[in-house]
């Protein structure tokens, strides 16, 4: 029968992971980039009893399409000590706000401003891209609320199979002339009405 004794002594142990927000814009995430991270580590000193603080540079190579989420792991990256493991840094992937786009998985979403009319006659919208090219996109379907447009293949690359791409999806804000005059109500109620 044991009582603990020595058994426990002398292995190291490692300390638990350091996690980090990485937050990259839809477009590096589009064409992937290259991070550089600073990191500041305690390190043991050549006589292995003292430690002085050093800086580092981890290299972080972002792959077309990452999803929000994402963890890029630095093994044994973390504080060096005398009696432990040094822990892994591992970086998490984060979605920055965009000013034009919101992304649903592999999707981007657009919302487009359309007046009444057009939104019952039918219209262009232009879509400004990631990679710069201007799509304009004919909406002949009466936009009703809760009406989207796919546009296949206009979306984030797929991190797995960077050449496939996920789909732009068009939603729309459907904006309602704020008052009109007898003359327009009339013609409005024969056309629609009658």
């Amino acid at each position: 029968m044991g009582f603990g004794g020595l058994a426990g002594r002398g292995r190291k142990k490692q300390d638990p992971c350091i996690e980090r927000d990485l937050t990259l814009s839809l477009e590096e995430i589009f064409h992937g980039c290259t991070k550089k991270m600073k990191i500041s580590r305690r390190v043991m000193n050549e006589d292995g009893h003292t430690s002085s603080i050093r800086d580092k540079i981890l290299t972080i190579t972002v792959k077309k399409g990452w999803r929000e989420g994402t963890r890029i792991t630095f093994p044994k990256e973390g504080d060096q000590g005398p009696n432990n493991i040094p822990a892994d840094i591992v970086f998490i992937v984060r979605d920055k706000m965009h000013p034009r786009f919101k992304r649903e998985e592999n999707n981007l979403v657009f919302t487009a401003k359309v007046l009444l009319g057009k939104a019952l006659t039918g219209c262009s919208v232009a879509v400004p891209t990631l990679d710069g090219r201007l799509l304009n996109i004919p909406i002949n379907d009466i936009i009703r609320p809760g009406y989207e447009k796919v546009v296949p293949g206009e979306g984030m690359p797929i991190s797995k199979n960077p050449t496939s791409k996920g789909n732009l999806i068009i939603r729309f804000d459907i904006e309602f002339p704020r008052q009109l005059t007898p003359e327009k109500k009339t013609l409005i109620k024969e056309a629609l009405l009658s």
